[in-house]
């Protein structure tokens, strides 16, 4: 499937402001289950200086500077990218990922460390994944499914424009969230269980429908004969062709399109607009 992608954000300043370093994180990344086929990226005001480069997580990142006064920032991206996986389920289930916790190898298991953090996870996120994980009779993939499902089928499903995520436990009690909510509450689950999951922020095809665009958030689990998948519970699917991944980390600010700050008397608001069109 071809999708295009026309996002654009705009930052205006109550007053003249000096930008600080900026990471702009807007180009999809290239693997298995994506090829990007076009691209552009625009900033205003034209920076002093570009960097091109991979952050901690593989993601394709620019570093732009800046050497004067500016009242507004607009980054505009635009590109067209093919979709691959028809199945999200082609990969063999090996008897490492096959009960939880999952056996990793050892050097993977510390490759893999920050995204199986599980020290932070409430009580009550870990007792819902527990029993998610006993409905599912200790079964890996079972478990990601009944989880997805659950999350999809018991949350009230929100559109929030700003804001960092809530916590999971948050969400949980609440049983209301965002995209990017469930998402994290998904990573936390699966971590209590011993699956390492990461956030993956990005767009899907849904937008292509809706009047005003949004960007899109959801989750992607690590087994050890399968690599990385992607799991969407604020859809309640397995993602296959559907959706465009940009970035992914551990924690979602490392996976956010802009990070960057301002030096200035200044107040800041943003607006953006997101643009799909399926081939």
């Amino acid at each position: 499937m071809r999708i295009s992608v026309l996002h654009s954000t705009v930052y205006r300043y109550t007053a003249p402001v000096y930008l600080e370093p900026h990471t702009l994180r807007f180009r999809p990344r290239q693997d298995g289950t994506q090829r990007l086929l076009s691209y552009q990226l625009q900033i205003a005001p034209r920076p002093a200086g570009l960097a091109e480069c991979l952050d901690q997580d593989g993601n394709a990142v620019v570093q732009a500077w800046f050497d004067v006064p500016a009242s507004e920032l607009e980054v505009r991206s635009a590109f067209q990218i093919e979709t691959l996986r028809e199945n999200p389920f082609d990969f063999l289930l090996c008897t490492a990922d096959s009960r939880l916790p999952p056996l990793l190898p050892e050097a993977q298991r510390a490759a893999l460390a920050p995204y199986a953090d599980a020290v932070n996870v409430a009580p009550a996120v870990r007792d819902f994944a527990a029993a998610i994980a006993a409905g599912a009779s200790g079964q890996t993939l079972p478990f990601l499914l009944g989880l997805n499902r659950s999350l999809f089928e018991t949350t009230n499903h929100v559109i929030r424009r700003d804001g960092a995520p809530n916590a999971p436990e948050v969400t949980l009690g609440r049983r209301t969230g965002s995209c990017r909510d469930l998402a994290v509450l998904f990573c936390a689950a699966c971590r209590a269980q011993g699956i390492p999951a990461r956030f993956v922020s990005g767009y899907e095809r849904q937008a292509a429908a809706e009047e005003n665009g949004d960007l899109h958030a959801w989750a992607e689990v690590y087994l050890h004969c399968g690599g990385w998948r992607s799991f969407d519970p604020s859809r309640g699917l397995a993602v296959s062709t559907s959706h465009i991944a940009v970035a992914a980390a551990a924690d979602p600010i490392l996976a956010a399109p802009v990070s960057g700050t301002y030096r200035g008397a200044a107040r800041s608001d943003m607006e953006f607009m997101v643009s799909l069109s399926v081939a």
